[in-house]
């Protein structure tokens, strides 16, 4: 294997959601082995807060790190809340790159979406309704990122073949 890739989905979602699938044929089909950490219970808890158990997602991510890294390099992706977990994790970890689609540069003022300086590719749609397109070319901007913009909402459900391909581009180069 060349790797493991872990792909998180997003807040609402599950680890069959189309993207997240996209991506674990395009790790397969590179040599990488993958798993989808399944989050939907923690989203379910709405009596924590609005979007569920964010602190056991990111400590459930751990987890799957933690044992992963001992195998070979590692590649955090997600979608949206998804990408906001693994750009956290992927500061306290050793981790080869990051693939972030709809992320969500601020939960909330308190919580921006901060990352490893690791090679970063995003996709972002010009119509997300919940993440401001400008937020993300600017986060993008600043981290000398690699980005790729598409006409589409946040879920960039027209774009999930697109993505796929922004993935494995990013998987060869490493």
């Amino acid at each position: 294997m060349r790797g493991h890739c872990i792909l998180s989905h997003g807040f609402e979602s599950g680890p069959d959601a189309t993207k997240v699938t996209a991506l674990a044929d395009v790790a397969e089909r590179l040599g990488f082995s993958h798993e989808r950490p399944d989050y939907t219970d923690l989203d379910a808890m709405r009596d924590v807060s609005p979007l569920g158990d964010v602190a056991a997602r990111l400590e459930r991510l751990r987890e799957r790190v933690r044992a992963a890294a001992a195998r070979g390099p590692v590649v955090l992706a997600g979608s949206s809340l998804g990408a906001w977990i693994s750009g956290r994790v992927s500061l306290e970890f050793d981790v080869s790159a990051l693939f972030l689609m709809a992320p969500p540069v601020a939960l909330d003022a308190a919580h921006p979406l901060q990352a490893a300086n690791v090679p970063t590719s995003i996709v972002h749609g010009w119509g997300d309704e919940l993440i401001p397109a400008d937020d993300v070319v600017g986060w993008a901007k600043a981290r000398c990122a690699t980005l790729l913009m598409v006409d589409d909402a946040h879920r960039l459900s027209n774009h999930v073949e697109l993505s796929a391909r922004a993935f494995s581009a990013l998987l060869e180069g490493l």
